[in-house]
């Protein structure tokens, strides 16, 4: 288990990556004692969202089904396409719904994609038969199978041996016992707890190619039901998420940090529902291991700070345990759903290993605010199959084992 201490510039408040239920409790019991909080929301911002995208697991087992358990006729035409692909010769970037055909499953495929963009949120397919195939082709079928429930394959780093690539593979694996505890940034890559946060792109998903030994249950929370408790019981906080943070880069390049909200609220239109969308990563303004909040950074406020506890507080209060097991691909909408992930303890025979894709659904894929705009071209922009790169191992990224806005 990492020692987590709190580090970070001169007045940054006494706050680490490890959330501290205490702390958060008395920070809020002094600001509320002693500072004159707003009382309304920003302009405009509703006071309740209403929509699928709002539940808790109070009453989403009875409201949905989140598993999709492949038959043994989706098998077989997965191995199908698999062997359809591989007699192309072409290498994997060029995987998509043409080279990777699914006459069958497509359109259950494609209602995962409506499930995770307009439904609830998420959905786990089940039943990938991982033992079968080599890595490489197991690997091809979970791309396939992705491509259609979204088309597009995001980067997850920009160069492979040192040369530009776009890298859309991560593995998830716990580098602790190999890399340097300096070198790894973010607790992916680590046996640690994961708290609740959003990664980068539109929609998420991971591939179980092994559990844990022990522990290491994934979590998911609807941002939209933490938008509503907070709407009605802490309106000052929603003002605080909706105005500009700094939020550290860790990319070595320029000033080393940017500003931009964690919160915003799309109003609907004729084209589009009302969205409400939450990115932030709790590590890029506290810190985590061997990438600490730098000292020349513009530390954040009380507010702010204790924004993010609520954030991760309410989530986890709200959240759902999938069973996440050995051959299942996890979908989630990464503009609605917070996710996290408990501690785990591995073992000789057993080595928790995920494989995680970026992925847009060109039909259905929400509008992206602005500011977040240079934050997501730098995943989808100019992606193009002869570059991409699917490592089929866990390695050290060029970014220092996690540098960057995950």
């Amino acid at each position: 288990m990492a020692i987590d201490i709190p580090t970070g510039p001169p007045g940054q408040p006494d706050i680490s990556y490890t959330p501290d239920h205490a702390k958060y409790k008395a920070r809020t019991e002094r600001r509320l004692a002693t500072e004159k909080l707003p009382t309304t929301l920003p302009p405009g911002f509703p006071e309740k969202l209403q929509s699928d995208l709002v539940w808790d697991n109070t009453d989403i087992a009875s409201r949905y089904d989140w598993t999709y358990v492949l038959s043994s006729s989706d098998l077989a035409e997965l191995d199908s396409a698999l062997q359809h692909f591989k007699s192309l010769g072409k290498p994997l970037g060029y995987v998509d719904q043409s080279t990777f055909p699914l006459q069958g499953l497509h359109e259950s495929l494609r209602q995962v994609s409506r499930d995770v963009h307009t439904g609830f949120g998420f959905k786990v397919v089940r039943g990938v038969p991982v033992e079968k195939y080599s890595r490489e082709d197991v690997l091809a079928i979970y791309a396939g199978l992705s491509a259609h429930v979204a088309n597009t394959r995001g980067r997850q780093d920009h160069q492979w041996e040192g040369k530009p690539a776009d890298v859309v593979f991560n593995h998830i694996y716990d580098l602790s016992a190999k890399v340097d505890a300096n070198k790894i940034g973010a607790p992916a890559y680590t046996a640690d707890k994961q708290v609740f946060h959003t990664d980068s792109g539109d929609v998420i998903a991971l591939f179980c190619l092994e559990e844990a030994a022990e522990g290491g249950q994934s979590k998911l929370s609807s941002s939209w039901r933490v938008y509503n408790e907070l709407a009605a019981t802490r309106p000052d906080l929603i003002r605080t998420l909706a105005e500009p943070w700094v939020s550290e880069t860790f990319d070595g390049q320029g000033k080393g940090w940017s500003e931009r909200p964690l919160l915003f609220y799309q109003t609907p239109s004729e084209t589009s529902p009302e969205h409400m969308i939450i990115q932030y990563a709790r590590r890029t303004f506290t810190g985590f291991q061997g990438l600490p909040r730098s000292k020349h950074i513009p530390p954040i406020t009380e507010a702010q700070a204790e924004a993010l506890d609520a954030l991760h507080f309410l989530a986890e209060r709200f959240a759902v345990t999938l069973d996440f097991q050995k051959g299942d691909i996890q979908f989630a909408n990464n503009l609605s759903i917070f996710h996290a992930r408990d501690g785990f303890r591995n073992s000789a025979e057993k080595q928790r290993h995920l494989v995680r894709l970026w992925l847009r659904d060109d039909e259905l894929r929400w509008n992206i605010p602005e500011q977040l705009g240079p934050r997501f071209d730098k995943v989808y922009k100019d992606v193009r199959p002869e570059q991409q790169v699917f490592p089929l191992q866990p390695y050290v990224r060029s970014s220092a084992a996690g540098k960057g806005e995950k």
